[in-house]
């Protein structure tokens, strides 16, 4: 997600072929917010005519519109996914996630079980979301694939379940081992949020690590020479940042919900204007999250992994900038657009990421050979990784 652990030298990527000079392969991003308005126009209204059956008829068409307008040296990347399978996948996390609801809802000791298979599978249907995605993935006419191993992917999610675990077993009825649960529920709550907090930046290093060692175009496997201590340091200046952006929500709310009071009732400090205050400090807290800090650390990681990555012949480099005052544009945008930007949101934020990334080659791709790889139709997990924002890569 170890503070100071090392990628093992078993798993270091092999270093790049210094004896060529490295040519670079550029790339561009050549998607319209116009043309993609009208792919999520549509698709979004046969998601609602279909009861969301569409949903991944509807991906496979923005995967394959964002695939045919990025172009890696002149070429562009193709999709030849079979949406028919990502039905299958689509049901398959539908039943899984209906029969956890369902005995949530049901009693409190049958949602146990039911969460427990959600984990125990849910590793291995993250590794086949890659294996499918990355399967169907072709670039001037090579597949690439992904080479990850199955227990390498439990073991990438150990800290993300260790939390849960303690959780569940200190706290089995979710009250608390003794008979105050309005003590004990608050205390267990906030330890296992701490320890998912402190495990993060930890957890946050291995799944990344064992994706970028998994990799594989031609005969180029990928490798990544991560320490974990980086990510843990820009965990740390996340929070800093998020501190200084709720102090800033803070007073911004005082204005913005005295100024909603004032208009609403002619006064600020009427009875009842309080909730005008508590609507502004949550809508100006969720624009500052989700539109600030969240790209603010997407933006950081990705130029800490993709600056790491590399090949036998590849050198990867990622100079992201400007990706939060972007995102801060988009969100207001949308907002008084109420929904419509979206697409053109979508179509600048992927432009802005593809093209701060470049590749350094020490060998032309042309003479790249296809390696035989076995077959990964299973789509089981491709639907999965997308619904729980699971990132498979660029």
């Amino acid at each position: 997600m170890h503070a100071t652990a090392a990628v093992p030298t078993t798993a270091d990527p092999p270093l790049p072929n210094t004896e060529a000079a490295a040519r670079v392969l550029q790339i561009r991003f050549t998607g319209s917010g116009s043309e993609y308005f009208r792919i999520w126009a549509i698709n979004l209204l046969l998601i609602l005519l279909s009861c969301g059956l569409y949903l991944p008829f509807a991906k496979m068409r923005r995967i394959r519109y964002l695939y045919a307008n990025t172009l890696i040296d002149g070429e562009a990347l193709a999709f030849h996914g079979d949406a028919w399978r990502m039905f299958r996948g689509f049901v398959l996390l539908a039943v899984l996630l209906g029969a956890s609801t369902f005995a949530e809802t049901f009693s409190p000791a049958a949602a146990l079980p039911a969460f427990v298979l959600l984990c125990a599978v849910w590793p291995a249907l993250w590794r086949a979301s890659m294996q499918f995605r990355l399967g169907n993935t072709s670039w001037r006419g090579l597949r690439f694939g992904f080479e990850g191993s199955l227990a390498g992917a439990y073991l990438a999610h150990l800290p993300v379940y260790i939390p849960a675990v303690v959780l569940t077993a200190l706290v089995p009825d979710g009250q608390g081992p003794s008979s105050d649960p309005g003590v004990n529920s608050q205390f267990w709550f906030w330890m296992t949020l701490g320890m998912l907090c402190l495990m993060a930046p930890w957890s946050t290093a291995l799944l990344k690590r064992y994706q970028h060692q998994g990799y594989r175009i031609a005969g180029e496997r990928s490798g990544i020479l991560l320490r974990t201590r980086s990510v843990y340091f820009i965990g740390f200046k996340m929070v800093v940042v998020g501190l200084a952006m709720a102090v800033f929500a803070t007073l911004a709310a005082i204005v913005l919900g005295g100024l909603l009071a004032l208009v609403a009732t002619g006064k600020i400090d009427a009875k009842g204007n309080g909730h005008y205050y508590g609507l502004a400090f949550i809508g100006l807290l969720y624009l500052f999250g989700a539109g600030g800090l969240l790209p603010y650390y997407a933006a950081r990681i990705q130029n800490l992994v993709w600056g790491n990555t590399r090949s036998a012949s590849l050198r990867l480099h990622s100079e992201l900038r400007g990706l939060t005052r972007l995102n801060m544009m988009n969100w207001l945008l949308i907002v008084l657009t109420l929904g419509l930007y979206r697409p053109f949101a979508v179509m600048a934020v992927t432009r802005l990421r593809l093209h701060a990334v470049r590749i350094d080659s020490s060998t032309d791709p042309a003479t790249w050979k296809t390696v035989r790889a076995g077959s990964h139709a299973d789509a089981s997990g491709d639907v999965a990784g997308d619904f729980f924002g699971m990132d498979v890569g660029l």
